[in-house]
């Protein structure tokens, strides 16, 4: 590939709020390939991924980005008929305690094969993620893409986490570049929806979102990827998870279908929660010095031991915004995905929990 395709599209995106042109999916795709094949300059590489992101990128050009990670990374498919995709943000989280990390294993005792997927911590939040909490809770966060897929297939576990080195590495290098350039790019949209792993006959997507002008988008960027079906969940910090107060807004396409909005209350599930998610723990603060004015003081580890408690007293049945926060957050997918009744996802969602088979589906992947 010409190492002059990415000095082109710059050429073409960077020219000012009056004059910046936007470019066809085929040259923002050429244009991510030469990122991701490290044949740009790193500088070029930065002024081109902050330059797409204040003329705000076209669908053409997220849709030619996505294609870009989908090509260099190793999509495998697993040994199971049907699969749960959950793509949380790969920055993590700061302002509330995040349970996600817990869902998998929840679905996974009540039959639906479920993998997760991030980084241990990335810009520019640099927040709590998934990785970090599987790993403090002694759960195997350094499968390969294989062996991830064994878990799925292994009906006494039948869910894993994979990691971005493992599936996308050239995608991975470039977390230092990424922090070097403090704000969010296109990236931080579409490296949730790689899919790494699939199901043979139909893989789902749980994510999240914050903007409303996000949910058409990450419809068509899940369907380009793939999916068959996508449940886009108004989350707290843009996570999948949705308030425990008032109606949660939800995108929804099933089989490929239009997408369609809906609420779902968790009233409706009797939950009756005053706070709207699980709120952070007492934390310490970090010694060092921040990184910017975006990332927190937050000891992430302490929060990340802090956050395993929260998780697994939740799994253990407690009664509380984190067993709450798996319930409704489960209910909702699980009515989505398999077109059945929301109360009557709660009640399967609750007696897993309540009977400890999720916890034991959480501790049989260590």
């Amino acid at each position: 590939m010409s190492k002059n395709m990415l000095r082109s599209a710059i050429q073409k995106v960077a020219t000012g709020p009056e004059f910046s042109k936007n470019i066809t999916e085929e040259d923002s795709y050429n244009s991510m390939l030469n990122i991701l094949d490290s044949e740009s300059d790193p500088i070029q590489a930065a002024i081109y991924l902050i330059a797409m992101r204040m003329k705000r990128e076209t669908m053409d050009e997220n849709i030619g980005s996505l294609k870009a990670l989908i090509d260099k990374s190793n999509i495998i498919t697993a040994d199971v008929d049907e699969l749960l995709d959950i793509a949380e943000p790969y920055n993590g989280f700061l302002r509330n305690t995040p349970i996600s990390a817990f869902l998998p294993s929840v679905f996974s005792s009540i039959g639906i094969p479920c993998v997760t997927h991030g980084v241990e911590t990335v810009g520019p939040k640099f927040g709590l993620t998934t990785k970090k909490i599987l790993e403090t809770a002694g759960i195997k966060v350094s499968n390969s893409s294989q062996e991830a897929s064994d878990f799925l297939g292994n009906k006494d576990i039948g869910w894993s986490y994979i990691d971005q080195e493992k599936f996308c590495k050239p995608l991975y290098d470039l977390i230092n570049l990424r922090t070097r350039m403090v704000k969010r790019t296109v990236l931080t949209t579409i490296e949730v929806l790689v899919g790494p792993i699939r199901g043979k006959d139909k893989t789902h997507l749980l994510t999240g979102y914050v903007h409303a002008a996000y949910p058409p988008v990450y419809s068509d960027l899940a369907k380009v990827s793939g999916f068959d079906s996508a449940v886009l969940v108004k989350g707290v910090e843009g996570g999948v998870s949705p308030a425990l107060r008032g109606d949660g807004k939800v995108f929804y396409y099933y089989d490929n279908s239009e997408m369609q909005e809906t609420k779902f209350n968790p009233k409706n599930i009797s939950i009756e929660q005053n706070m709207r998610a699980v709120p952070l723990p007492e934390l310490e603060k970090k010694e060092e010095i921040k990184l910017d004015e975006i990332s927190s003081d937050i000891n992430v580890d302490d929060f990340s031991s802090k956050a395993v408690e929260i998780g697994i007293d939740a799994l253990n049945g407690k009664d509380g915004p984190a067993k709450d926060t798996l319930v409704y957050t489960g209910a909702i997918t699980l009515s989505i995905i398999k077109n059945i009744d929301f109360n009557d996802a709660a009640v399967q969602i609750r007696k897993s929990i309540d009977s400890g088979k999720a916890k034991e589906f959480f501790y049989n992947a260590i």
